[in-house]
């Protein structure tokens, strides 16, 4: 299987799942400091668990949506998959505590909007490409 047929949101997805299952309490985990940076203004911003998974789910949700512009049938699957990885994350944040948090609501949207993007850019690209309208 290609690389670009799966989607890389589903890797944040496994990495939380295994934090949770390995150290169990997710709140400790999101909630602690792991760096504090002294900005120019005097302020101090503290970096958490969650900012983190926050940022790398952006980053990776940029990289699917340009993965999105490809028409061929790996972005077809992929698109599929993000689907599933979309209701995959539901179905956890729903049901497992650890999971019910605002953290994991991000990360599932973020889900949502990769699967919703690359069919929508897919669609839009196959027609730009084909030449109707």
């Amino acid at each position: 299987m290609k690389f670009i047929m799966f989607p890389l949101i589903f890797l944040l997805i496994i990495v939380y799942a295994a934090m949770a299952v390995i150290i169990g309490d997710m709140a400790g985990v999101l909630d602690k400091v792991v760096i504090t940076i002294n900005l120019m203004s005097g302020a101090e911003w503290n970096l958490t668990g969650s900012t983190i998974f926050i940022v790398v789910g952006l980053f990776l949700l940029f990289i699917e949506i340009l993965k999105a512009t490809k028409i061929d049938s790996a972005s077809m699957v992929n698109n599929g998959l993000s689907m599933g990885v979309f209701v995959i994350a539901l179905v956890l944040f729903i049901v497992l505590p650890d999971y019910g948090n605002s953290t994991f609501f991000i990360i599932t949207m973020m889900a949502l909007l990769d699967a919703i993007a690359g069919f929508t850019i897919t669609a839009v690209t196959a027609r730009r490409d084909i030449g109707f309208g």
